[in-house]
């Protein structure tokens, strides 16, 4: 999917925050990073002003017509929950998705897409403090509210305010590639890659490089990311860390918000990845660089997750971030 030009589309009162996401990662200025940026604007019916919910308005909005051309139109946060935004904003979304766009509801902004129709038979996640509400009102969606974020045929899900951000880079992963998004990441200070499928109880999200508040995990994490071409048991890193293995299982998890398995496999892939967009090295050497045994194993495991082959990948992302 290419994707140039984004709108955020707001009506009532506006998380500041999530708009302010919206904002830094798709409406900020990062040719000096090496990111190709997008053409952006916010949008509201009528191009009206809006207030946000710290008790100030938001004004020079574009109106709907804009986002009618968008090819990623996100919600964010737009109370109230219990009654729809207005006909023109659900309009929008639903001629978005008949046309093909991509669609992203941040945290209470999920709402709007299921009033809109747009989650019937979606995977999609929601803030867990909202869960039931949204069940209710919602039966069709197939809600998985432990998620992080989600995403179903173009159709994209954040849970919690700060998973907006989480959402954002994933999606900078797929138009730009795993280098843009690390990139813009480690300009905003903020955790590369936190997959979906993570838990949204994490007590300590991990950046690259495993920094963690439990100092023993996050000595294992960096131990494991200086190896990462070599083999690894949870035996082995429960005795580097000085734990049994249940003890350790408990710790990665408060710590991470996943297991070590599926950590590690998203960490190789994410090598994988950087690897590909560079263009340098054969797959068969990558997949050795990054702790597989074989290119068939790597192929496997690349398109299972990433839903593309890793030589699709390299043709789609190669000398792509610029």
């Amino acid at each position: 999917m290419r994707v140039d030009k984004v709108a955020v589309v707001v009506a009532h009162e506006v998380s500041p925050f999530e708009l302010g996401v919206a904002c830094e990662v798709f409406g900020t200025d990062r040719t000096a990073d090496g990111i190709a940026g997008w053409e952006f604007s916010v949008c509201s019916p009528g191009g009206a002003p809006v207030r946000s919910w710290s008790g100030f308005e938001v004004g020079g909005l574009a109106p709907l017509a804009v986002a009618a051309s968008a090819d990623l139109l996100i919600v964010p946060t737009c109370a109230p929950r219990s009654a729809p935004p207005p006909e023109p904003v659900l309009e929008t979304l639903r001629a978005a998705r008949e046309r093909g766009a991509w669609v992203a509801g941040f945290c209470a902004g999920v709402f709007s897409l299921g009033y809109a129709g747009l989650l019937d038979d979606r995977r999609c996640t929601v803030h867990w403090v909202y869960e039931r509400e949204f069940r209710q009102r919602f039966p069709a969606a197939r809600v998985d509210a432990s998620a992080l974020y989600a995403s179903d045929a173009g159709v994209f899900t954040s849970a919690g305010t700060v998973a907006a951000v989480d959402l954002c880079l994933h999606l900078v992963r797929l138009v730009r590639g795993v280098e843009a998004a690390t990139a813009l990441a480690r300009r905003m200070v903020a955790s590369p890659h936190r997959a979906g499928g993570q838990a949204q109880f994490v007590q300590a999200p991990v950046p690259e490089g495993g920094a963690s508040d439990d100092a023993i995990i996050a000595e294992v994490l960096e131990w494991v990311e200086r190896r990462i071409d070599q083999p690894v048991t949870v035996a082995e890193l429960a005795r580097r860390a000085g734990l049994g293995q249940r003890s350790f299982l408990r710790r990665f998890a408060d710590a991470t918000g996943t297991t070590p398995h599926r950590w590690l496999t998203e960490r190789r892939l994410d090598r994988a990845q950087g690897l590909l967009e560079q263009g340098r090295l054969s797959i068969d050497d990558i997949a050795l660089a990054c702790g597989y045994a074989s290119a068939a194993a790597l192929r496997h495991q690349f398109t299972r997750l990433r839903g593309l082959s890793p030589s699709a990948y390299r043709k789609a992302f190669a000398h792509h971030n610029g």
